[in-house]
């Protein structure tokens, strides 16, 4: 009986590059350019997968963002917001949150 070669997070399922005739790879992020590659690839791996490809970097979370500033905008400026904010990865509230955090920080105390 010939083993089915398994991806290590899904033991039960085939790994989708032995259904192809392709060994399973392992330790190996591709170059992922959109979002939906990036989709595609982690929703058929594992990050335990490729750990020693992995740098650990210092992430920062905000603590208690309980209060709320609405800012009218006009349409046009909304959708460039949206299309800045999407190009770099954000949602428009964190990019203007970002920049008026900047700004701040420039002007000083």
């Amino acid at each position: 009986m010939q083993a089915t070669a398994r991806c290590a997070h899904r033991a039960t399922q085939p790994c989708a590059r032995a259904a192809e005739g392709k060994p399973a790879s392992r330790g190996r992020i591709p170059r992922l350019t959109r979002i939906e590659e990036a989709a595609a690839f982690w929703d058929t791996h594992d990050t335990t997968d490729s750990e020693e490809e992995c740098t650990p970097v210092e992430a920062r979370f905000s603590q208690n963002l309980s209060r709320v500033l609405a800012v009218r905008l006009e349409q046009n400026t909304l959708e460039q917001l949206r299309l800045r904010a999407h190009a770099k990865g954000f949602g428009p509230t964190t990019l203007a949150r970002m920049w008026i955090l900047e700004r701040l920080a420039q002007a000083g105390p």
